[in-house]
């Protein structure tokens, strides 16, 4: 694997990561009783992007070493799903 391919794989895997993480933690306005006039109620209070944004990284980090580990040692191949059709020669 090359390191344009590795770097693409860790990118989509940070990026799945981040939509998982994003939506832990967050307090609205309106659950804290501290609405800012012209908003939405349902706005986050604190988004705490940087710690999230640090967990995400490590998760995708965790995560691509799995998924290269699968890939480099041959543990996974696309022909073992099922509902791909076999190619005969």
């Amino acid at each position: 694997m090359n390191p344009f391919n590795m770097f693409v794989l860790f990118l989509v895997i940070w990026w799945i990561m981040l939509f998982m993480v994003l939506p832990f933690g967050v307090r609205g306005q309106h659950e804290d009783g501290d609405i800012v006039p012209g908003s939405e109620p349902g706005a986050p209070q604190k988004s705490l992007i940087k710690k999230k944004l640090l967990i995400t990284t490590g998760l995708a980090a965790i995560g691509f070493a799995i998924v290269y580990c699968m890939i480099v040692f041959d543990l996974f191949n696309i022909a073992d799903l099922p509902f791909i059709p076999k190619i005969e020669n």
